[in-house]
């Protein structure tokens, strides 16, 4: 990574207190991100906390084992987070995707820095450790470990690995290249299990997330001749299996499999007029553009968006723009 650590290594040894978090509805790169930093700090002797806005969703709760991971306001509070001297913010660098960590970050008195891989950005920090070509933000994080002279451990690699294998989609993105497998490599040799990490993640579904799936991949609909697929989870699906909205992660890589389809939208109803959208695509697509258009974002090939609407007209509105970006 061609990122230049030294002012954040110089802030972490002039530092004896961490607070980690990252974006709303983490996922296994934001958490296994915070875990391996977390873990690698705490090797440096330094004291850490990782507080996120949202609780770690069930299906992938075994990345962290110590049940370490705090949210506000379940027996943490803002005030708590104000008490170190350091503020990371990993895997995003929008404010709306921190949640009501957001104004906790804005009122704090710690120094503050970021460290992400993705093109949407706000001002969140002075010091900010962007590199939009990395595969995942657990990949930088390997880099700043090592540039700390940190030795990799299994309970440091593992994290690490759950983030870079998910957020590469097991190796199968354009982002993947001749470093990441070295990367991943070092990993291993200190100690995380490919076969285990991938068995712990899907391997271990609920029987109520897997109806869900089934739900979803039952009304799925086609359109521009084909090469848009789209469904959705109502809240009369999650009624019926059980499932919580967490359940419904991935779902949306399994329309982008269908032959001709280009670009795939699953849609999950929160509420009356609450919703929000997963986009995928092929490599020639690039849904992020289509994201922004309504305060979302994410990846190219990978992004999200949140509605206050409901799910109809959210419908409405995000099928006929990716459509018009098909043209």
């Amino acid at each position: 990574m061609p990122l230049n650590w030294k002012p954040l290594l110089d802030l972490i040894h002039a530092s004896d207190s961490f607070v980690l978090t990252s974006h709303q509805r983490p996922d296994c790169d934001a958490l296994g991100s915070e875990l391996g930093l977390a873990l690698a700090l705490e090797a440096l002797g330094k004291r850490v906390r990782i507080i996120n806005a949202d609780p770690t969703p069930p299906h992938i709760a075994m990345i962290d084992p110590r049940n370490r991971i705090e949210v506000l306001g379940d027996s943490v509070t803002a005030a708590d987070a104000h008490a170190a001297d350091v503020h990371l913010i990993l895997d995003t660098s929008a404010w709306q995707q921190l949640g009501p960590m957001a104004d906790v970050f804005r009122t704090s008195p710690a120094k503050k820095a970021v460290i992400d891989h993705h093109l949407s950005s706000d001002d969140l920090a002075p010091l900010m450790l962007k590199e939009t070509s990395a595969e995942a933000t657990g990949r930088l994080v390997l880099e700043l470990v090592e540039a700390l002279d940190i030795k990799l451990t299994a309970e440091i690699a593992t994290p690490l690995f759950y983030a870079i294998a998910t957020d590469t989609g097991w190796f199968r993105f354009p982002s993947v290249n001749a470093g990441t497998f070295s990367a991943l490599a070092r990993l291993v040799e200190a100690g995380a299990k490919p076969t285990e990490v991938f068995s712990t993640l899907y391997d271990q579904n609920t029987l109520a997330r897997v109806q869900v799936h089934g739900r979803v991949l039952e009304q799925i609909e086609l359109a521009a001749d084909g090469r848009l697929a789209h469904s959705a989870a109502r809240i009369v699906d999650f009624e019926a299996t059980g499932a919580e909205v967490s359940d419904t992660e991935d779902v949306v890589n399994r329309l982008l499999s269908i032959s001709g389809v280009e670009v795939a939208v699953v849609f999950v109803e929160l509420g009356p007029e609450r919703c929000k959208a997963s986009l995928r695509s092929r490599q020639s697509r690039d849904v992020r553009r289509v994201a922004e258009q309504f305060g979302g974002g994410g990846h190219a090939q990978a992004a999200g968006v949140k509605f206050d609407l409901p799910l109809v007209e959210a419908q409405s509105q995000l099928l006929a723009a990716v459509i018009a970006s098909l043209e």
